[in-house]
């Protein structure tokens, strides 16, 4: 039998948009032989799966899991709104959120290669793609384990989601806490949790370019220096969550909404994360005629 590598199966993957088990079956079954193995993939059904490996999987839904003390953010992408708003596609992704919640892989590959009801997610997905009629593709993810609860908070219907992981007991006062805070994180979209967290690397490239923007507006070094410390302490207090101010009272910072609450139950936020659903993907654009054609063939099935 003709030897491969773990290089062509990710290779085959790549050419057909086929599972990776898949592949690797059918490179076996053709003894390594790379065309074989791409016929014999057609020949199993996986034809309609991989001829939209070409796609480009630009829509789709962010889609929150609370299990206990277990968290889970998650966004898969398909073709086209049509699709994101249906049950099928919205039921493949609380699959795969429940998958995450159990298994708690490190990484997409991880999760994409842990078993599911006898077969893998990567099967599993290539599968509904074969269904759905688009290509779906597990973006990314996060998962807290929290020492004391975690808030989610999806906008608009999954093109935004936020997590929270919070420290301390849920009451009624934390519990409002973590929703204004989820509510602020959303609208916005901070880059760091605290300036601790800016690196010396972030941080003089920002001073740089905000001391040339203050020289070519006709100031002197020596003044743009001190101008520059002042933009610094305004850069951390639009990218900190920490520092930013509360969005629903501009009296306060968001370390100062948790610290109240923290007077009557003690309560400290430790981790945050946000995902916008499709944030840099190229979006493919298609004429009205294309769409209603597909739209039409969904109905169908």
């Amino acid at each position: 039998m003709a030897e491969f590598t773990a290089k062509d199966v990710m290779k085959l993957r790549e050419q057909t948009g086929a599972g990776m088990m898949d592949c690797k079956k059918a490179l076996v079954d053709a003894d390594g032989d790379m065309d074989k193995a791409a016929d014999l993939l057609r020949e199993r059904g996986i034809a309609k799966a991989a001829k939209r490996a070409s796609k480009i999987a630009a829509e789709g839904i962010v889609y929150a899991l609370v299990e206990g003390k277990t968290g889970v953010l998650v966004e898969v992408n398909c073709e086209s709104d049509f699709v994101a708003k249906g049950d099928k596609f919205h039921a493949l992704v609380e699959e795969v959120a429940k998958q995450i919640a159990k298994v708690k892989p490190a990484t997409v590959e991880e999760l994409l290669a842990s078993k599911m009801g006898g077969k893998t997610v990567d099967t599993f997905v290539q599968e509904q793609t074969a269904v759905i009629g688009e290509k779906i593709s597990v973006r990314r993810f996060a998962l807290y384990e929290s020492k004391g609860f975690v808030e989610t908070y999806i906008h608009m219907g999954g093109t935004m989601g936020v997590m929270l992981d919070f420290d301390g007991k849920e009451n009624a006062d934390t519990k409002e806490l973590a929703h204004n805070v989820a509510l602020h994180t959303a609208f916005s979209k901070p880059s760091y949790k605290t300036a601790a967290e800016v690196s010396a690397e972030t941080l003089e490239k920002e001073k740089a370019i905000m001391k040339q923007e203050v020289i070519n507006e006709g100031k002197p070094e020596a003044i743009a220096e001190k101008i520059v410390l002042g933009k610094i302490k305004k850069f951390y207090e639009e990218n900190c969550l920490m520092d930013q101010k509360f969005v629903k009272d501009d009296k306060v910072t968001i370390a100062q909404l948790i610290a109240e609450t923290a007077k009557k139950t003690p309560v400290e936020l430790k981790n945050f994360c946000f995902f916008v659903m499709g944030q840099g993907l190229e979006k493919k654009s298609e004429d009205l005629q294309e769409e209603v054609n597909k739209q039409v063939e969904a109905m169908k099935k």
